[in-house]
């Protein structure tokens, strides 16, 4: 049954998008039909689980790893498990799908240039100006993902909306039931079953992602204006810099 299916809502996305304000209301809705609940927030947990480490490609993804690994054995165990986590690179976030079987990926976006404003802690602006090294959208790349079973674009939606989104996905995965959500919601929900997903890439192309890195430093110059370019650079980047490498392979065939 449902109400005994443990699984891994993993919430994904920049520094200040809401992840851990959406897996407190999801968390407490949960318990509400009498689930067991844990909140894996990376924030909370970094004295805990990982302190010391630094923050490197390798040991973000080790972070992520970890978190993983006890979202896992909490899960298969019954537990509905929240990671709220940066985990800014597609590789880990897959790495723990594939460990933790159960999995649901929350991506929360939301544009670099919202997220500035509503920067209470500054942390954005001194990234900027090149105080903080190493920052997640700012001197280091995120790399969104292309297929999350749920997105939330937080600087439009509430968090009731995108806790809808999340409710609507638990119940299409058969992680919840009709019954659940309607005491949750107060409506009867109907699921939609998800198409099956394309074949995942488990790793980014190299030069992709040093591209996507370079786009995301151009903030720098101009604070006014170049933090919003972050975002959607990461994304053309992505998707635009391969074609070139093609075009170098024609180039060369022609030479010989």
């Amino acid at each position: 049954m449902a109400t005994n299916t443990g699984f891994t809502l993993w919430l994904t996305g920049m520094s200040g998008t809401g992840k851990t304000t959406t897996a407190a209301y999801i968390a407490a809705r949960l318990r509400q039909v009498g689930r067991n609940v844990e909140v894996l927030d990376e924030g909370e947990l970094q004295n805990d689980l990982w302190a010391g480490i630094g923050d490197t490609k390798d040991e973000r993804n080790m972070v992520v790893r970890r978190l993983g690994f006890v979202a896992g054995l909490l899960a298969r165990n019954g537990t509905a498990v929240l990671v709220p986590c940066v985990s800014p690179y597609k590789s880990s976030r897959e790495e723990v799908r594939r460990a933790v079987g159960k999995y649901v990926e929350v991506y929360v976006d939301c544009p670099t240039e919202k997220l500035i404003e509503r920067d209470t802690t500054g942390r954005y602006k001194k990234a900027l100006n090149g105080e903080i090294p190493n920052f997640i959208g700012i001197t280091e790349p995120y790399e969104p993902p292309t297929s999350p079973e749920v997105t939330i674009y937080s600087d439009t939606e509430s968090v009731e909306d995108g806790g809808t989104k999340i409710f609507q996905a638990l119940l299409d995965l058969g992680l919840m039931s009709t019954d659940e959500l309607k005491t949750i919601t107060g409506k009867k929900m109907k699921a939609n079953p998800l198409p099956p997903k394309k074949a995942r890439r488990d790793e980014e192309d190299p030069p992709v992602r040093v591209a996507a890195a370079k786009a995301v430093k151009a903030p720098k110059a101009d604070k006014g204006s170049k933090g919003a370019k972050a975002r959607p650079a990461t994304r053309a980047a992505r998707v635009g810099k391969p074609a070139p490498a093609a075009k170098k392979k024609a180039a060369k065939s022609k030479a010989r």
